[in-house]
């Protein structure tokens, strides 16, 4: 009787110290890696979600792991256990551009992740120095493709650098366009877009958060944005897409977690983020950063990942840019 007893007493306390571990495992903070450094925009929209998705998911904890243009980040995620304690930002260079501008980088961007859901979208903006703009005529897409045509030679664009957004969507929209415009690559977004301003260069494919203080200034001009839809930051602005038909190369983010994560948790995770991306107060602070948050299935979020890794190795091909 005493051996039963103690017997029971034993296996009450093994269910216990279970029951406690499991709890444990669960009560363990949620640890985001965001592939680039602290207060840049990825960064921003990454600690609001944080914030907001507490109440259902318990602590998330931002881990900024920069470097090598955000692949030292994605490894960690893709090299993480599948458990859903550990999730990380896919954005367009770690999971589009660098498998193809990067001779090597550790991860497979089309197998090593497991999509939750995009958070945001931020577009880009064709931008012409205003004066230049006006002294060629040039008020629109079609006004910019006739003249090139026109041309031939006489026009250049700026970028941040060989590979950067700014270089791949000019190089995408000489393509489509079939026209040439010699490329200039500058060291960073801000020295490309001083060369604009100053009239060193014709136009540039910027970001729209970055250029908007200088197009309601007047010394940028808007000539199209990289979107297939307008943008609400400047509705007034066409699409590239309604002259160049399917033209759409804009900025996105969203959220992973590694491959191998059970469905289950996937689930959970989707269902706490997009409820938080959806939150009237996220859309209010989004927009003063220009993002438009998205919001999606995981599976929709894969599909679109395809989508662009697949798009993007033209793009990447055709401007010849490489990173050893």
């Amino acid at each position: 009787m005493k051996t039963r007893r103690f017997l029971l007493t034993l296996l009450a306390g093994a269910a216990t110290l279970a029951a406690g571990h499991a709890t444990a495992q669960q009560q363990r903070p949620i640890r985001l890696v965001v592939p680039y450094a602290a207060g840049g925009p990825i960064d921003v929209t990454a600690r609001m979600l944080a914030e907001r998705v507490k109440d259902t998911l318990g602590t998330v904890i931002v881990d900024n792991k920069p470097g090598a243009g955000g692949n030292i980040g994605a490894d960690i995620v893709a090299k993480a256990p599948p458990d859903g304690l550990t999730i990380g930002i896919a954005a367009t260079a770690t999971n589009a551009v660098n498998p193809w501008l990067y001779s090597k980088i550790p991860f497979n961007a089309a197998t090593d992740f497991a999509p939750i859901t995009q958070m945001v979208r931020v577009p880009n903006v064709l931008v012409m120095n205003a004066d230049t703009a006006k002294r060629l005529n040039i008020n629109s897409v079609s006004d910019l493709v006739r003249y090139a045509k026109a041309n031939p030679a006489k026009l250049n664009y700026g970028s941040g650098g060989n590979g950067s957004a700014g270089h791949l969507a000019g190089e995408l929209f000489k393509k489509e366009a079939g026209i040439f415009a010699l490329h200039i690559p500058y060291n960073g977004g801000n020295p490309a877009q001083l060369a604009l301003i100053s009239g060193q260069v014709d136009f540039n494919f910027d970001n729209l958060a970055t250029a908007a203080p200088n197009i309601r200034s007047g010394k940028l001009k808007a000539i199209a944005v990289t979107t297939l839809q307008r943008s609400s930051a400047l509705p007034e602005v066409p699409p590239v897409a309604d002259t160049l038909k399917g033209f759409s190369i804009d900025t996105w983010w969203g959220l992973v977690a590694p491959a191998g994560t059970p469905p289950d948790m996937v689930v959970k995770l989707n269902q706490a983020f997009v409820a938080a991306l959806n939150a009237p107060e996220t859309k209010t602070r989004f927009a003063s950063l220009l993002a438009e948050p998205v919001g999606n299935s995981p599976e929709q979020f894969g599909a679109f990942m395809k989508t662009e890794l697949v798009k993007y190795e033209k793009v990447v091909k055709a401007t010849g840019a490489k990173v050893d």
